[in-house]
């Protein structure tokens, strides 16, 4: 019986991770659980998992989770990143899945690896924020860490046909999201739910609009480049629409493996939960003679500036991937507010990274600083805008 702490248990990931569990209730358990503000959801999971710890994002979050609960509950209850520190590192846990959408992850997750957790990661902004304090915490604590988002699940497992040392390129495809192929002037009148629609993934707001924009793919370079220990020059992003090929390796005899699947996050939750084994999910398969063609198409850079701007703060380093991380989350909010157009998330992001670049990439105490000037600085230009 493996035993799990769940970071992020109503978002979307969360939701998938507890429908792989539901299916293998002799192999796992949930021993310890964290939300956000979804407290109805958290409340049915609770009763459903009965897990020995929770936590919600704050207090009053708390006591509306305690009316929803049985007295049994209330006593299990904490808040705030403290208590999703908790969780996180939960002492009778051998392996927590951080889930966390956005920055927030961060001190969780470290506190489990801290704790000597082997980590199954969702949470991209991790090692955005600090890849190098993070993946030398992992070392100096003998842990695993294993991607579950589909792309780098997709090139861990290309990794195991060959030697590390004689890869050339990692291959992350995107789908493009639902605005591929739009001039910039059609892009200014975008709408919120157009772009919550993505085209082949069901998941949360934040992900689908920075799917929408390619920051999710911007934020999955920089997460590669520490997963998998590769300079931003050996990263390239393919643009494929079907979304059928999950991302590729290539190596320096010219070979190129790829990893393909249904587009269902419940794949690669699985192989992170049971590597190195695999689970019998009961999905349908991948039936190639009705995929039809599959393209694979350059990025659009020009219309879709938010991927380069990833690349840039990744070569630049320092705590820039933490700025652009921290004003992404600001202006994706923005324009779910529908205070921004589509076009200014990224502008936002890019104004911000000029102005808040000092500090090392190495001192944690600099990368959380940076994230504060950041978001304060993105609500400020975001003020002048509106």
């Amino acid at each position: 019986m493996r035993c799990i702490s769940l970071l992020g248990a109503t978002g979307s990931i969360g939701v998938n991770v507890l429908d792989v569990i539901r299916q293998f209730p002799y192999q796992y358990r949930v021993v310890a659980m964290a939300a956000g503000a979804n407290v109805e959801r958290l409340a049915e999971q609770v009763q459903e998992f009965t897990p020995e710890l929770i936590s919600v994002c704050d207090e009053r979050r708390a006591v509306a989770l305690r009316t929803l609960l049985p007295s049994e509950f209330h006593s299990r209850i904490v808040h705030g990143t403290e208590g999703n520190m908790l969780v996180a590192a939960f002492p009778s846990a051998d392996f927590t899945l951080s889930a966390i959408v956005g920055a927030a992850g961060l001190m969780p997750t470290l506190a489990a690896i801290e704790a000597g957790k082997d980590i199954g990661l969702a949470n991209k902004e991790t090692l955005v924020m600090a890849g190098s304090i993070v993946m030398k915490a992992v070392l100096k604590n003998h842990v695993s860490l294993l991607p579950v988002d589909s792309e780098h699940s997709a090139i861990f497992q290309a990794l195991e046909a060959g030697r590390r040392k004689d890869l050339r390129k990692i291959i992350l495809t995107a789908s493009g999201g639902p605005f591929r192929g739009l001039t910039q002037q059609q892009l200014q009148h975008v709408t919120k739910d157009q772009a919550l629609d993505h085209p082949n993934w069901s998941m949360g707001k934040k992900i689908s609009i920075d799917s929408a924009t390619l920051m999710n793919k911007g934020l999955e370079v920089i997460e590669a480049r520490w997963l998998f220990g590769v300079e931003s020059k050996a990263i390239e992003v393919v643009v494929h629409p079907q979304s059928i090929v999950h991302s590729l390796v290539e190596y320096k005899d010219g070979s190129v493996l790829a990893q393909l699947g249904i587009p269902d996050m419940r794949i690669p939750i699985s192989y992170a939960l049971s590597y190195p084994a695999r689970l019998p999910l009961q999905l349908n398969p991948l039936n190639l003679t009705e995929c039809g063609s599959l393209e694979f198409l350059k990025p659009d850079y020009f219309n879709f500036p938010a991927l380069k701007l990833a690349f840039s703060a990744l070569e630049s380093g320092g705590v820039l991937p933490a700025v652009l991380n921290s004003a992404n989350e600001v202006a994706v909010a923005a324009f779910l507010e529908s205070k921004i157009t589509f076009p200014q998330i990224a502008e936002t992001v890019a104004r911000t990274m000029d102005i808040v670049q000092e500090g090392s990439e190495d001192i944690l105490e600099d990368i959380l600083g940076a994230d504060s000037a950041a978001r304060r600085e993105a609500h400020r230009i975001i003020e002048n805008i509106n």
